[in-house]
């Protein structure tokens, strides 16, 4: 064997026995949406959809797509607050906004069997609360006219807490 050989075969040992004894980080840090912040976000799209005379509700998830906030405009439909939900559980589990998944999902498209995931709605409205690389959550608009209505709704939510996710 050679110097240069034996030089590399312990320069690899070594480097080995480092990557053996290194500890994996044991815990790690979430960033989460405030109450207020969530409500905030909400109140901004029902508010969009109220200026354009939908009756809507709005739900908030938050990134364990748990309901942290709900409104459902004085008319809005009973249905509204499901969809609502359902959309905004939707855009969070599958990191995309719902409106995108209404076609990719369509009939006769390779992903048409997530369709059959429960609480998954492939129609507009729903969308991914995330920012500075953070995933916080989703926002579900359901009640207006079509689901591209519903989706300009849930974007001005997002649009009214950019400055408080953006970092």
């Amino acid at each position: 064997m050679t110097d240069t050989f034996r030089t590399s075969m312990l320069a690899l040992a070594l480097a080995c026995a480092g990557a053996a004894t290194a500890q994996p980080e044991s815990t790690f840090t979430l960033r989460a949406l405030t109450p207020e912040t969530a409500l905030r976000a909400a109140q901004a799209a029902l508010q969009a959809c109220r200026a354009q005379g939908y009756q809507v509700a709005v739900a908030v998830v938050d990134r364990g797509g748990l309901t942290q906030v709900l409104l459902r405009d004085r008319f809005a439909g009973p249905h509204t607050i499901g969809v609502a939900t359902d959309k905004a559980w939707t855009a969070l589990s599958f990191r995309t906004s719902t409106l995108d998944l209404a076609d990719v999902t369509a009939a006769g498209k390779p992903m048409n069997g997530i369709r059959q995931v429960p609480r998954m709605l492939a129609v507009g409205g729903g969308i991914l609360v995330e920012g500075g690389g953070s995933i916080f959550g989703g926002i579900g608009v359901s009640g207006a006219p079509s689901g591209d209505a519903d989706d300009a709704c849930a974007k001005a939510g997002l649009k009214a807490i950019e400055d408080a996710i953006a970092f």
